[in-house]
C-alpha cells in the first residue's frame, strides 16, 4: 500500500534558508553539509566567511572553495516539486536571450568516443574531484590513539589540517565532534587547523617523496 505525503511536509529539506524558495543549483557547504541555492550561497559570502544555518566559520579567506554542487539533492528536488525544472531553465533561457548570450546549459560540449560513455568502460577514469589532488600518510604517535586501518589517503589540495581532524575523530574516537581532541604534526611541528594540504605539502614537504606523511596524537595544550 502506497502512503501519499504532502509536499509541505517536506518544505523544510528542500528549500534554502535564504531565499525560502526551492533549491535551485543546490550547492552544499562542505563543512557542515547545510545546503542552499548556488545564487543565493555565493552572494551571501560576498560579505560573509560563515553558515547562514549553523554560522560556522567556513573558511577565514576562501570560503568559496568550500561549498560544491550537490547533484543528488537537486535531482530530488526536481523531482519531488512539479514543474520546477522547466519553468526554471524558460527563466534561465529567458535571462540570457535578453542579454544576447547562449544559455551555458543548452551548450553542447564535445564528447569522446562513444564507447567510453558505456556503463563498464570507465576502468581507467579517474573519478576524484578534478581539482589538486595529495596523497597522504597518516601516522599514530601514541598508544593511546588507535591507528587507522587505512593510513593513506587521497584528498583534495585545498582539504584544510581541521578536515583531516575531522576524519580521524569519525574513525577512531567515534565522533566527528571530537576533532578538537586531537593534534595533527607534520615533521614533529604543530599544524594550524586552518592550513591547507597544498600549504603543508609546499612549506614542509617541498623536496620530499611523496605522499605528504603526517602525524596525528591525542591535543596538548600549550
Amino acid at each position: 500500500m502506497e502512503r501519499k505525503i504532502k509536499l509541505r511536509t517536506l518544505n523544510a529539506y528542500i528549500t534554502c534558508k535564504i531565499c525560502r524558495g526551492y533549491l535551485v543549483d543546490a550547492t552544499t557547504v562542505t563543512e557542515c553539509l547545510h545546503t542552499f541555492c548556488k545564487s543565493c550561497m555565493v552572494k551571501h559570502l560576498e560579505e560573509n566567511n560563515t553558515c547562514p544555518t549553523c554560522q560556522i566559520v567556513i573558511h577565514q579567506s576562501h570560503p568559496l572553495q568550500y561549498i560544491s554542487f550537490d547533484r543528488t539533492m537537486q535531482d530530488i528536488v526536481y523531482k519531488l516539486v512539479p514543474n520546477l525544472q522547466e519553468n526554471e531553465m524558460k527563466r534561465e533561457r529567458e535571462f540570457y536571450k535578453q542579454r544576447g548570450l547562449p544559455c551555458p546549459k543548452d551548450i553542447v560540449q564535445p564528447s569522446g568516443d562513444l564507447e567510453d560513455d558505456k556503463p563498464g568502460n570507465h576502468g581507467d577514469s579517474d573519478f576524484h574531484r578534478m581539482d589538486e589532488q595529495v596523497n597522504v600518510g597518516l601516522e599514530c604517535t601514541t598508544e593511546h590513539l588507535k591507528s587507522l586501518k587505512r593510513k593513506f589517503i587521497r584528498l583534495s589540495s585545498q582539504a584544510t589540517i581541521t578536515h583531516l581532524k575531522k576524519f580521524i575523530a569519525q574513525k577512531i574516537l567515534d565522533g566527528m565532534d571530537k576533532y578538537r581532541d586531537i593534534d595533527i604534526l607534520c615533521n614533529n611541528e604543530l599544524l594550524g587547523k586552518d592550513h591547507t594540504l597544498k600549504f603543508v605539502y609546499v612549506t614542509r614537504w617541498r623536496f620530499k617523496e611523496p605522499p605528504l606523511r603526517l602525524q596525528y596524537r591525542p591535543r596538548i595544550d600549550i
